[in-house]
């Protein structure tokens, strides 16, 4: 297992090219690929459903990083697994059955993960961290790609990566907004260990291959 995992975000990709830019960041040595579900209601945006999922699927053998920002995500967990998603995150804040829904997902011989925004307490996670696979800290407010790091949710992340280890827990602490060169160094000190990177991969100036290559090398140093 490495030590950092690198999960290009394709909200950030070319979608009239979408197998190709997924392709290009397969070939450069991404971990996983993070696919960002939202449904307008939730978060101010709309983006892909199970359709896209399953087209991504056809396109990559990376592990699919399936991210629920949508209400009562238990209606859809079926159709995204059927879909070909590796991991599927839901929200505490969209999931007042929190315990069921990722057992759900584990049913259904998927991953299952568990996120919060930027204003949601760390607490709010305690009694389920038994029962994931990845904890997702949003270092931006989910909706849009390409927005600034919020420092703030440092010491969150600090907060979170305290109790994985007081749990004994394997889970990966993933965080998702703002992930770039200069960045990258004050998420892993803060406890993270895998990242979401959208507009640094696939809106860096010398291409795909080239975003990730440059945070794999940053990776790599720490």
């Amino acid at each position: 297992m490495p030590p950092f995992i690198l999960a290009p975000s394709i909200l950030s990709a070319d979608f009239t090219r979408l197998g190709a830019e997924i392709a290009a960041a397969e070939q450069a040595g991404a971990d996983w690929i993070h696919l960002d579900v939202m449904d307008g209601h939730f978060v101010p945006n709309m983006t892909i459903g199970p359709l896209v999922v399953e087209a991504c699927r056809r396109a990559t053998h990376l592990p699919l990083d399936v991210h629920l920002m949508i209400e009562q995500p238990e209606r859809y967990l079926e159709a995204f697994a059927r879909a070909g998603a590796d991991r599927l995150t839901v929200h505490v804040e969209t999931c007042p059955h929190l315990h069921r829904v990722l057992q759900q997902v584990r049913d259904l011989g998927v991953k299952p993960g568990v996120t919060l925004n930027p204003g949601t307490p760390a607490i709010l996670l305690k009694e389920i961290l038994p029962l994931v696979d990845l904890v997702l800290v949003m270092t931006v407010n989910p909706g849009f790609g390409a927005q600034p790091f919020l420092p703030e949710t440092l010491t969150k992340i600090t907060e979170i990566r305290g109790m994985l280890t007081t749990s004994n827990s394997p889970a990966w602490l993933q965080v998702d907004g703002g992930v770039a060169e200069n960045t990258l160094p004050l998420m892993v000190a803060a406890g993270a260990n895998a990242f979401v990177a959208g507009n640094a991969v696939f809106k860096h100036p010398q291409g795909v291959k080239e975003g990730v290559r440059v945070l794999k090398n940053v990776l790599a140093e720490l």
